[in-house]
């Protein structure tokens, strides 16, 4: 058998034998699957070695996520490695990366190439950290030659091609870089000093372990503890709906009354004191009145768009009852076992407009074996096209869709094959008509009071048989605007307001992706409107894992509510680290970084005066009191991390990074897993 070192070494010889200049360029894509999508594309045929793809005088070579990660404190001073208040904060003065423990040998390939190449393109993915994920490596290499860009944000070939004929300078993104760099420094920053004061200090306080404090997970643990405190302390009480039947020209309907605003209402509208409901009731009976007000209007509803990750989670959560990680786990086998879907790792809900000619074909593929999703095949309308084919709207990556490949069911478990069908059906939701329905808003008056009434009827059900949704208003009769009504008959209903739900799974993914809603300011909740909100497509799922084995977190059933370890660590904390405000103070000063209206070493200098001032907050006797007397749910001994106190420990020692999250290798999951962790939880 022919060993594959010796044949690289050997090549590596005869070409340098070669007359002439020896030329080689090394193109180094941020994971495998990019990197086998741009050989395929380049001319030559692809040779296969250790670690990179031979095309001719280029070589594709690959990360597997980041490579490197922030070193930990020790490395810039041994006594850093003993946790001490009176050595916070730590600052490095010279910042080091070290390679990651899984990823020694992919980087001594790219070492070796990089040393032969005469000019390196990066191939990271076109954004923030894809640009950071390459870039760090060519640095940390310390190669000095030509560094050009490759953007790839579709993998289909002919796309590949354009983007190979497009090269540009990377020095064009040195400022992207600075703000990737700049985000990832502050996110040790603050994770490492917070971490560490808040674990001294709970050891003060009488609490053995680790509290570890990070800008996201910090945020998404406040969530949860509010939202429980606001369910602990809520008080019900009753509220009174009145409804009438009524006979119309051309059938009967019930009808709700709207009281004025002098009456006892809370703030949504509900009467509050039965009095008013039971006298207005006493008198209904047999009055005529008038249809005063008929609002009448068709409307067309576009099929949801296909599935962003965040978004698959949110639906298989209601439908399957799956948890985000479960979610996740099972796309990455979908893609990278199966080979059923595209990369899932994508906050995108975008299609390129290149594969619109290939979706009949991949969904034919896709469906044939599965008599469900045939049936929808079946149904659709390949002329059709809807705003999910748009390349503006397509960043990184593209939304989740099928490969093609023929899907054998059988050989799937079963909740992958609950995911496989959801993704199919939102691309193949794509190739039926809108829903149109007819909707009627009628306003009667009886007695000088306002009752109202509302319905739909379905003209076109479109795309709607593909999904299960709720049971709208039924309709209501033909209307005509002043026709007159009699009440046939009258009711007051007796209800009482409900606490709000406790989080689930799919409610704290949303809530992840549309964080601005739990903020006040405008500007801020503008900003994080602009942004991937709290976490990534890549870590959201581990972020509540990682929540739940740090027993912050238990599951209920399908709730995640808040221990009282959780609960004590957010009353305890200042206020601006358990709110996101943070994240989008953050955001507007790193985009500014990237467009070089900011400086990332005034960001850094900024952040460390934000930082002595949270330290300076660090109470034990805060805390002990906290812990005394916080409510919220026993942590579950098995949910606990299942490391020994010494490893726990020396995860914290070296940034907070980890999320939960499982790390592969040679994979999109180790891809962006590891690349986006520092954001997440640090």
């Amino acid at each position: 058998t022919p060993n594959p070192r010796a044949a690289s070494a050997t090549m590596t010889l005869c070409r340098r034998s070669l007359p002439g200049p020896y030329r080689m360029r090394l193109i180094i894509a941020e994971k495998p699957s990019l990197a086998r999508a741009i050989a395929d594309a380049l001319p030559g045929g692809g040779k296969r070695q250790e670690g990179a793809i031979v095309c001719g005088d280029t070589t594709v070579t690959w990360c597997l996520g980041h490579l490197l990660e922030q070193a930990p404190p020790e490395a810039y001073d041994p006594a850093n490695k003993q946790w001490r208040l009176d050595r916070l904060p730590i600052v490095p003065g010279t910042w080091q990366l070290a390679p990651r423990p899984k990823a020694r040998s992919q980087l001594a390939v790219i070492r070796k190439l990089i040393k032969q190449a005469t000019s390196v393109v990066h191939a990271g993915d076109p954004d923030r950290e894809g640009q950071l994920l390459v870039q760090e490596v060519i640095e940390h290499l310390k190669y000095r030659g030509p560094v050009q860009r490759l953007l790839i944000s579709d993998l289909n070939r002919p796309a590949v091609s354009r983007a190979l004929a497009s090269l540009r300078s990377n020095a064009e993104f040195q400022p992207l870089f600075q703000a990737a760099q700049a985000r990832s420094r502050a996110d040790w920053l603050y994770g490492i000093n917070l971490t560490r004061a808040w674990t001294l200090t709970g050891r003060q306080a009488g609490h053995d372990g680790v509290l570890s404090v990070g800008r996201v997970q910090t945020p998404v643990l406040g969530l949860i503890v509010r939202r429980d405190n606001s369910i602990r302390d809520f008080k019900p009480y009753p509220f009174y709906p009145l409804w009438v039947e009524l006979q119309v020209a051309q059938g009967q309907l019930r009808a709700w009354w709207a009281p004025k605003a002098h009456q006892p209402l809370d703030d949504q509208g509900r009467l509050t004191d039965r009095t008013p409901a039971d006298a207005l009731a006493a008198q209904l009976p047999g009055t005529h009145g008038t249809l005063s007000s008929l609002e009448q209007q068709e409307k067309r509803q576009a099929p949801p768009l296909p599935y962003s990750l965040s978004a698959l989670q949110v639906d298989a959560a209601r439908r399957h009852g799956l948890s985000a990680q479960m979610v996740l786990d099972i796309c990455q086998r979908l893609y990278e076992q199966h080979k059923l879907i595209t990369y899932p790792r994508s906050d995108c809900r975008y299609l390129p407009e290149e594969h619109l000619a290939l979706a009949q074909r991949s969904l034919s593929g896709a469906c044939q074996n599965d008599d469900t999703l045939r049936g929808w095949l079946d149904g659709a309308d390949f002329t059709l096209r809807s705003k999910a084919w748009n390349d503006k709207q397509v960043g990184a990556h593209h939304a989740l869709a099928p490969t093609g490949k023929p899907a054998d069911v059988s050989q799937l478990s079963a909740t992958e094959a609950h995911v496989f069908r959801l993704i199919v059906r939102n691309v193949m939701a794509q190739f039926y008509r809108p829903l149109r329905t007819f909707e009627v808003k009628a306003e009667f008056t009886l007695l000088n009071e306002v009752f109202r009434a509302r319905g739909q009827s379905i003209l076109d059900p479109g795309w709607k048989p593909l999904f299960t949704t709720r049971e709208e208003a039924p309709p209501l009769p033909p209307l005509t605007k002043g026709e007159a009504c009699q009440v046939l008959g009258t009711g007051v209903e007796e209800k009482e307001t409900r606490p709000p739900e406790p989080f689930t799974d799919a409610s704290l993914i949303k809530a992840m992706m549309n964080i601005g809603r739990y903020v006040e300011d405008p500007e801020v909740r503008r900003t994080l409107r602009d942004t991937d909100g709290l976490g990534t497509e890549a870590t959201r799922a581990g972020i509540i894992e990682t929540l739940v084995q740090r027993g912050y977190l238990v599951r209920q059933q399908k709730a995640l509510r808040a221990t009282k370890l959780g609960c004590a660590l957010i009353a305890a904390l200042p206020s601006a680290v358990s709110t996101p405000e943070r994240t989008a103070l953050w955001e507007q000063r790193l985009r500014a970084i990237s467009e070089q209206q900011d400086d990332p070493n005034a960001f850094q200098h900024a952040l460390l005066e934000d930082l002595r001032a949270l330290l300076g907050q660090s109470d034990a006797a805060k805390l002990r009191h906290s812990l005394q007397n916080a409510q919220g749910e026993a942590a579950s001994p098995a949910k606990r991390s299942g490391t020994s106190k010494k490893s726990y420990t020396r995860r914290k020692s070296t940034g907070n990074k980890s999320t939960g999250s499982k790390k592969t290798t040679g994979s999109r999951s180790s891809a962006v897993g590891k690349r986006r962790t520092k954001k997440a939880t640090v």
